[in-house]
């Protein structure tokens, strides 16, 4: 096994047990140092993906009827080796996404973690029994594997979402192809490594690599594939639906966020700055679940500005690998140009510049750019509206708590929302009547757990949750029994 130290390695597709080239290769490049080629990645065609299908469809039967303690054995064998080296997964990830290297390391805890929770669940897979209404007869209820399933994972955090795909699937029986994001092909590469050493049979997991607009439409297309996990962007997610629906596929999407962080009066100034700076900024705020509305009441203002700027000025941003740095880089070349088209937006909007927004030159050639905040925005404004999924948040001036939560209720998006205040009954009022999936008091709107569900309402998600014990219901389908013994 090649360790990820390495220097450039090949990140190959792991199809039927063995590891396989693709049609082509494609570099992998550190955004913190672009001189640095982390590795060559395979880029697969139609034939690589059909081959990663017929695997999987043919190892699926076999899967489907191991035991709860062969999975769970296979998913805590997996657990137990990312968590012993997080640190250099960790690395890893930090060197080819540009979270900073804490991150890196915590994502890589997380993933380790899902994978230890799946495994108990494999041992915890539910059915029910129920009386029939005519006498005699004999109702259970019980969950069966889907088949094959066709995940789609994004760059911004490639192991851990790879990861809540890939163990429930795993858990409840299923069979497995994974498409990750172009950017990051390191991350999934390590962990088609680990689980090619888990004890999985051949064909039970596969990973091929390539363009999703090429690859994805045809593993929806493919009939050995019964369903389809995705996660990124609103427009790709609306494709994929309308695609599994003309091909009654099951279909789980999780795409974007606009979330809101709201600040009331009464609300500690400390804890509500900590929130926006991390809800907005950290992982360059490049999170589906980043606070990029702050909505903030009249009285607490100024004071909430004026302390969160003098916050950013004080942010260290820089290469994703050095200890010292609090914010990397953005992931890409594209990317950046769309983040700093936005504060171009912004501006001509009428939104006023407090702080950043522009392009770092740093020592390193690199994707650096200055965390930008807005204030003086109106929710009417494009930077409200869009997601821009880096490190830009604008400050919304509202009269009260009534009105922040109209603002913070006026999008097409509903993953995450926050709210930071010290009155019961606005925290209550705010949970019960946020539209949202997800709802966070006095804390960043970024930090969730993985044992509990994900997922949003409106145009961030579609279908049944993911993480927790509600991945059951889309890895699953009930079958339901009638005996007359």
């Amino acid at each position: 096994m090649a360790s990820v130290e390495a220097g450039a390695m090949r990140f190959d597709n792991f199809i039927a047990g063995e590891w396989a080239g693709g049609q082509s290769r494609v570099e992998n490049i550190n955004p913190s140092d672009t001189r640095d080629v982390i590795g060559l990645a395979a880029r697969s065609g139609a034939a690589d993906l059909d081959r990663a299908i017929d695997a999987a469809h043919a190892a699926a039967p076999g899967w489907a009827a191991s035991t709860p303690q062969q999975r769970f054995d296979v998913l805590d064998a997996v657990g137990t080796e990312i968590l012993a080296r997080k640190e250099e997964l960790g690395r890893l990830l930090a060197r080819e996404e540009g979270k900073t290297l804490a991150e890196g390391i915590g994502e890589a805890a997380r993933a380790g973690q899902i994978f230890k929770f799946f495994a108990g669940e494999a041992l915890r897979l539910p059915g029910e029994r129920l009386a029939s209404v005519r006498p005699g007869i004999e109702i259970d209820m019980r969950r069966e594997p889907v088949g094959v399933i066709g995940l789609i994972t994004p760059w911004n955090f490639p192991i851990a979402i790879p990861a809540w795909k890939v163990a429930p699937a795993l858990a409840y029986g299923n069979a497995v192809v994974l498409k990750p994001a172009e950017l990051v092909p390191g991350c999934a590469w390590a962990l088609a490594d680990i689980l090619s050493r888990s004890g999985l049979p051949a064909g039970v997991f596969n990973l091929v690599g390539g363009r999703g607009s090429e690859l994805g439409p045809r593993m929806i297309e493919n009939p050995k594939v019964k369903a389809i996990s995705f996660t990124g962007s609103v427009p790709t997610g609306r494709g994929i639906a309308a695609a599994c629906g003309q091909h009654l596929k099951k279909v789980q999407l999780e795409m974007g966020g606009k979330n809101p962080l709201v600040v009331l009066d009464d609300a500690d100034l400390d804890v509500a700055v900590g929130a926006a700076l991390n809800g907005a900024f950290f992982s360059t705020g490049q999170r589906c679940t980043a606070s990029s509305r702050l909505v903030v009441t009249e009285g607490i203002h100024d004071r909430f500005v004026a302390a969160l700027t003098e916050k950013l000025k004080a942010l260290v941003v820089g290469d994703a690998l050095d200890p010292k740095t609090q914010m990397g880089p953005v992931v890409d070349e594209k990317q950046l140009e769309q983040d700093l088209a936005y504060v171009e937006i912004a501006r001509q909007e009428g939104g006023r510049l407090a702080f950043g927004g522009d392009r770092l030159t740093l020592d390193k050639p690199g994707f650096y750019m200055a965390p930008a905040l807005f204030t003086e925005t109106t929710h009417a404004m494009r930077i409200n509206r869009e997601e821009v999924f880096g490190p830009v948040a604008s400050v919304v001036r509202v009269r009260d708590y009534d009105e922040a939560l109209a603002v913070a209720n006026d999008t097409d998006f509903g993953l995450s929302s926050g709210i930071c205040t010290t009155s019961l009954k606005h925290a209550s009022d705010f949970k019960a009547k946020s539209q949202a999936g997800m709802v966070l008091v006095n804390l960043p709107t970024a930090g969730v757990d993985y044992h509990v569900p994900f997922g949003g309402t409106k145009g961030s998600s579609f279908g049944a949750r993911e993480q927790g014990r509600y991945a059951v219901e889309f890895y699953t389908t009930v079958k339901t029994a009638y005996t007359q013994p």
